[in-house]
């Protein structure tokens, strides 16, 4: 695993081999950030990662000037790599590491976000669920992004606060918007 860029690029991670997680490919994610750098000023920004696996989208943002990160994943060994990359990165002071099932925490939460970012296992069947919960519970501060990563066999067009879509092959990433 790699950071693609900003403070932190080039920087080598190795996960464990036996944790349940699906990494987002280096090329989707270096798209995905591309995209991102390109509509989004990530410097500052208060940040939540769910199911986030491994902590790569994560690093990103740390690495390219997020002040506020949160990361939520149920995993324990999952957890302890990202508690370990974050500390090696010196970033341990703006990553908070929540160790929860993500539906439960998106029920119970009250705080926003100008930026999250979902990357569940794409076999999730409530997958679905996952844009309705974050704007019912108002997780996004005004002018906030969402980007749900998902397969071609979703299509969240017809959602109210869907903005646009990119395709990396099996990976699609979706955008939705909290007006300013």
């Amino acid at each position: 695993m790699r950071i693609v860029g900003g403070e932190f690029g080039g920087r080598r991670f190795n996960p464990p081999t036996k944790i349940p997680a699906r990494p987002t490919t280096e090329v989707a994610k270096e798209g995905l950030f591309n995209m991102l750098n390109n509509s989004l000023d990530l410097e500052g920004m208060v940040t939540l990662d769910i199911f986030g696996g491994t902590g790569s989208i994560t690093y990103e943002l740390a690495s390219r000037g997020a002040a506020d990160l949160t990361i939520v994943e149920r995993d324990g060994v999952t957890i302890d790599f990202i508690k370990k990359t974050v500390k090696e990165l010196g970033i341990q002071d703006k990553v908070h590491v929540i160790k929860n099932d993500v539906f439960k925490f998106l029920k119970q939460h009250t705080g926003k976000y100008d930026f999250i970012f979902a990357g569940p296992p794409y076999a999730l069947e409530t997958i679905d669920d996952l844009p309705i919960l974050v704007f019912e519970k108002e997780l996004l501060a005004p002018g906030g992004t969402f980007v749900l990563e998902h397969t071609p066999r979703n299509d969240y067009q017809k959602h109210p606060r869907f903005s646009r879509m990119k395709n990396y092959g099996t990976t699609v990433f979706s955008f939705f918007t909290q007006p300013s």
